[in-house]
């Protein structure tokens, strides 16, 4: 007999932007964490910024369209837009505020211990004065342009995220005008922080702000007049591209035209010093059309993303994350090349504990090597300076067949692939973008080798992007593989992207759009009827987010039937765990430490088979619907223990990263009685320079 299907209701979901506050608590935590190194957490507030950022520029402009647009509908938690804004701008605000007082009361008072010392202008002594006033006028007031605002100087047009001060005035000018109020914009090529000599700080590390500097001498570009005040302030736009697909006959030339327009889109958020005086900050709000719950007052930088350079500054080994330097397989070593070990056997990797330069090696002597005949690959996200394309550009010029797959949609990544597009174009690569309203976002890359007359095929699938310098700090898993069923459904899946033909069953991999989602909710549901029929029934899941409504309730489902569910959700997560009745069996947990959680792994116990699958994909409509993406699984049964091993069973174990989440959406930190546990923290102990790195 099947079971009644669940039907679940609005309070069974989580609302994905306040998701993502709750996400950026978590990382301002580790601010916050006295056992992580000073300019860490530095960077860690850092972050903080940068991911509010985008906050902002995409979820949030979102959200102000729907409600333009009048949109009625609610998401799958039951909120309005409109009632979604409320609740932002609440949350938001506290967020931000506890932010700066963590900065201010905690960081910067630590790092001044540590003779790192950021001066304000209430602190300058004589001849930091000095210094400072001979630096504005020699590298500073050349380059600014003030503008008075009157008829003739309306208000200028300000870029997204740019640095900017409202000047109030007093007096006239040469021709007689008192406008009362000017605008100055500073250059994004100006330095945002500057630093002292040791000798004028007074401190080994002195530095002080470009605001600060602007402050002080702001009357200088002014002649005559005097400046009553000046406020910093940053606006945020609606960073989302549109682009009439249909309409566009060459997509890389229309996205061209439309990235200029990005820096002046409809306004989000307003941030202004905290000292802004009432009558400036509400000029402002009119002059951007925003509203007064739009409005972030900040006790310090406007911009606490461009801080994230002074750790790098400053040499000071004892206040970061010790070195960490990944270790390559044994497998590769032991072989003349890269292919001669795969050959040998499947070999799987684990970043950032292992190196990506097998990744490398494996494009690299795919383009030095004659018997090499075509080489493909999907470019996501990669390097401004990357070896890959570099690689990639250098075999086709030396007549290999290079088809490279290049998304030129993949969000604020849109300049560096359409230059490297270009560049692949020009020398002589096949550079084709995809399908029309579809991301490429799988992560492969094909070689054909003649070998005794016989062609065979090399592939590399990955959970993450070719990205060089991500991979230092993103977890992620890869497999480099010559099994000839896997190769083959790769090499259909390039045949999709660039050419024409129906979708055809796959051999081994799941694919998104066509058969990952299906996929996925056959594999919860058969561990249902697993725990129905009396046997032990497991699902293991890691990933970035978990929003797809139907999956969803298939894990509720499932959770009901009596399967044990354990959720690895580094970010927002709308699944609410732990609710009587509904979801008793599921854990949900998110791990925030010094890399970025990344992988993407799912496990189904499948009575005793235990199915496991590398993706990636998050478990999002998008991901499922609007993308390209290949789910792949683990047939090596060595390596499929060891994705356990490492990939699975130490994070359900931590208790110093990770944090556990409640019913209600909130999180607290996990402990545990015993010794502490860190799953990063035990992979770079068996990954370090000098670990072993067994594929068994």
């Amino acid at each position: 007999m099947t079971p009644p299907k669940f039907s679940p209701s609005p309070e069974h979901f989580l609302n994905r932007e306040l998701g993502i506050l709750e996400f950026n608590r978590r990382v301002l935590a580790q601010a916050e964490d006295a056992r992580n190194p000073l300019l860490e957490r530095l960077k860690f507030l850092c972050i903080v910024s940068s991911n509010l950022d985008e906050f902002f520029e995409v979820r949030v402009a979102d959200l102000k369209e729907q409600i333009g647009f009048g949109a009625p509908g609610a998401s799958p938690d039951g909120l309005t837009p409109r009632q979604t804004m409320a609740r932002i701008s609440d949350e938001a605000h506290q967020l931000v505020e506890r932010q700066y007082q963590v900065l201010n009361d905690v960081v910067l008072p630590q790092l001044a211990a540590q003779d790192i010392c950021f001066l304000r202008r209430t602190q300058w002594n004589a001849a930091q004065q000095a210094w400072i006033r001979a630096y504005f006028f020699r590298e500073l007031m050349p380059i600014l342009t003030p503008i008075g605002l009157d008829p003739s100087h309306p208000f200028p047009r300000v870029l997204n995220k740019s640095l900017n001060f409202a000047v109030e005035l007093e007096g006239k000018d040469a021709f007689g005008r008192n406008s009362g109020i000017a605008i100055v914009q500073a250059p994004r090529a100006l330095p945002r922080i500057i630093r002292l000599p040791p000798e004028i700080a007074g401190h080994e590390y002195g530095f002080v702000f470009l605001s600060s500097i602007l402050h002080a001498h702001v009357g200088e570009l002014f002649a005559g007049m005097t400046a009553r005040g000046c406020y910093q302030f940053r606006v945020t736009r609606n960073s989302e591209l549109s682009l009439d697909d249909e309409g566009t006959t060459n997509l890389r030339l229309a996205l061209q035209g439309e990235l200029s327009h990005r820096q002046f889109g409809d306004a989000v958020r307003l941030e202004v010093a905290d000292n802004c005086s009432p009558g400036i900050a509400e000029f402002l709000l009119q002059q951007f059309g925003l509203a007064q719950e739009d409005l972030y007052r900040v006790n310090g930088l406007v911009n606490l993303v461009r801080m994230m350079q002074v750790p790098d500054w400053v040499d000071r080994p004892d206040l970061k994350f010790p070195a960490f330097i990944p270790s390559m397989p044994r497998e590769i070593g032991k072989h003349d090349d890269i292919f001669s070990a795969i050959r040998k056997g499947d070999i799987l990797l684990h970043h950032p504990f292992q190196s990506f330069n097998p990744v490398v090696e494996f494009i690299q002597q795919a383009a030095d090597d004659p018997g090499v005949l075509a080489i493909k690959m999907t470019v996501y996200r990669t390097s401004a300076d990357s070896t890959l394309m570099t690689s990639l550009i250098e075999a086709a010029k030396r007549g290999t067949e290079v088809t490279v797959v290049v998304e030129l949609m993949a969000r604020f990544d849109e300049e560096a692939n359409i230059n490297w597009a270009a560049k692949l174009e020009d020398a002589g690569a096949h550079v084709v973008y995809g399908v029309v309203n579809h991301k490429t976002h799988a992560k492969m890359a094909m070689v054909v080798r003649r070998e005794d007359d016989k062609l065979r095929r090399y592939v590399h699938l990955s959970t993450g992007n070719y990205h060089q310098r991500t991979a230092r700090f993103y977890t992620d898993f890869g497999l480099l593989t010559a099994h000839e069923e896997i190769c083959a459904d790769v090499n259909d899946l390039f045949a999709q992207l660039t050419g024409l033909g129906r979708a055809g069953e796959l051999r081994h991999l799941w694919q998104s759009p066509f058969t990952l989602h299906q996929k996925l909710i056959k594999a919860i549901h058969n561990e249902a009827d697993h725990a129905r029929a009396g046997k032990k029934a497991r699902i293991i899941a890691k990933m970035n987010a978990l929003l797809e409504p139907e999956i969803i309730q298939a894990l509720y489902e499932a959770s009901g039937a009596g399967v044990e569910i354990d959720l690895i959700v580094r970010g927002v997560c709308a699944l609410r765990p732990g609710l009587p009745g509904v979801s008793d069996n599921i854990r949900v947990r998110s791990i925030v430490g010094r890399f970025l959680e990344h992988s993407r792994i799912f496990y189904f116990h499948n009575d005793k088979a235990e199915n496991l699958y590398l993706a990636s994909a998050d478990w999002m409509f998008r991901n499922f619907f609007r993308r390209i993406e290949a789910c792949f699984p683990l047939l090596d049964p060595k390596l499929k223990r060891r994705v356990i091993r490492e990939g699975l069973q130490p994070y359900l174990k931590d208790n110093l990263n990770a944090w556990e989440m409640l019913p209600d959406g909130n999180y607290r930190p996990r402990t545990t009685r015993g010794a502490a546990f860190g799953a990063q923290q035990y992979l770079m102990g068996i990954y370090g320079q000098d670990g072993e790195t067994a594929n068994s």
